[in-house]
């Protein structure tokens, strides 16, 4: 089911989510370069530490090529529920969510929503065709972002093909994203969803080097529902018949495990 979104403050005031990083002049890295050598970076770059480098779309760059990105990157935090940008807004920065949850939906004519995917640590955000971006972001936990002015990452982009190609390889898997997602809300019933939906979440997070179960929840059934084309009411009834089956187990901290992932598999496939 579709419902309309909260009153929210617009995300153009991007300056209330919390800066926690800063701009590093990397000037003597790049004149390192010049002269043939693949520096460090001289000082501290939030690029350093990142616990999801490897997963991101910086994984494609060198340490060099790192320092440059590190040069034009803010490093935010977003707390539960707060736009990270809005549909429709100048498409003035692109995002890597480096912890934390992030749903991605449209607004549709009447005014309802459409939760068109959901993000996690290590995926890239904000990438739009046109001037204005084609989706809203929101924060469900606390999330952190580097953030990364589109003007500035275009020269770097231009600099570095391989970077380039790893943007359009993000963008292709975005495609591939949207056709299994017009899928799973055509063609199936709300219990094969909600098991596709779970086998989705495993696969992701073993991707992130988590375990395949438990499977955290940090979206709500709302958010959940929206993201399926269920109502709430249906979702909780179709976690209930699985919990029955033995199928899954709900845990405490909003977790769930996939006690019979076979099965799970199965049901997700219409057996």
């Amino acid at each position: 089911m579709f419902r309309p979104p909260a009153k929210r403050t617009s995300s153009a005031a991007m300056a209330n989510a919390q800066n926690v990083g800063a701009v590093v002049n990397l000037s003597d890295c790049r004149l390192a370069k010049s002269a043939g050598i693949n520096a460090h970076p001289p000082v501290a770059s939030p690029c350093d530490s990142c616990p999801v480098r490897s997963l991101s779309v910086c994984s494609a760059l060198d340490n060099y090529e790192i320092g440059r990105l590190a040069e034009i990157v803010h490093t935010m935090r977003f707390a539960p529920g707060m736009p990270i940008f809005d549909e429709g807004e100048s498409a003035a920065a692109l995002y890597n969510v480096t912890s934390g949850t992030v749903k991605l939906y449209k607004h549709l004519p009447d005014g309802r929503r459409q939760i068109t995917g959901f993000l996690f640590a290590g995926d890239f955000l904000g990438l739009a065709v046109k001037e204005t971006y084609s989706y809203s972001a929101e924060a469900v936990s606390e999330t952190y972002v580097c953030r990364f002015p589109r003007q500035k990452l275009e020269s770097v982009v231009r600099d570095f093909p391989h970077f380039q190609q790893r943007l359009y390889s993000i963008a292709s898997n975005e495609l591939a994203v949207a056709q299994d997602q017009m899928l799973l809300l055509g063609r199936k019933a709300a219990k094969e969803k909600i098991a596709s939906f779970l086998l989705t979440l495993s696969a992701r997070a073993v991707r992130r080097g988590q375990p395949a179960t438990p499977v955290a929840l940090q979206m709500g059934r709302s958010d959940i529902a929206d993201y399926l084309g269920l109502t709430t009411e249906t979702v909780s009834r179709s976690f209930t018949q699985l919990k029955s089956a033995g199928v899954i187990r709900l845990m405490e901290g909003n977790k769930v495990d996939l006690a019979e992932r076979d099965r799970l598999q199965e049901i997700a496939e219409g057996n």
